[in-house]
């Protein structure tokens, strides 16, 4: 008792057929394997990453920066203005929109005057 019989599992195949139909039944068992295999792959992969991962660790060692420390300081050049407090510098290559002038800050531009007056708001008689 408790056991599965053969006749269990005809009993169970005959119940898939009957809920999926003999043509859905291959395609089904041959897209599980293909998914069976992927996942095979990508876990075997996994572990392959993983222990290149550790030999690469254990192999490269740390070696200390080789140069020279530069000392002192050298003071800007003339004319150079110190930034005011807050301004961050622009990234490298950036160029101002045009039209715009230099060293003054972004305005965004402002939406044109109303050509029309609506009624509506000017009538308080109501």
């Amino acid at each position: 008792m408790g056991a599965l019989k053969p006749w269990h599992i005809a009993i169970f195949v005959v119940v898939l057929v009957l809920l999926f139909g003999a043509k859905r039944l291959p395609d089904a068992a041959r897209s599980l394997g293909r998914s069976l295999r992927i996942i095979k792959a990508e876990t075997k992969g996994l572990v392959d990453d993983n222990n290149d991962a550790e030999k690469a660790e254990a192999q490269r060692g740390y070696q200390p920066l080789q140069g020279e420390v530069q000392q002192g300081y050298a003071p800007p050049p003339p004319g150079y203005q110190q930034p005011p407090a807050g301004y961050q510098q622009p990234p490298t290559g950036y160029q101002p929109p045009q039209g715009q002038p230099q060293g003054q800050p972004y305005q965004p531009p402002q939406p044109p005057a109303p050509d029309y007056v609506n009624p509506v708001q000017q009538t308080k008689d109501r």
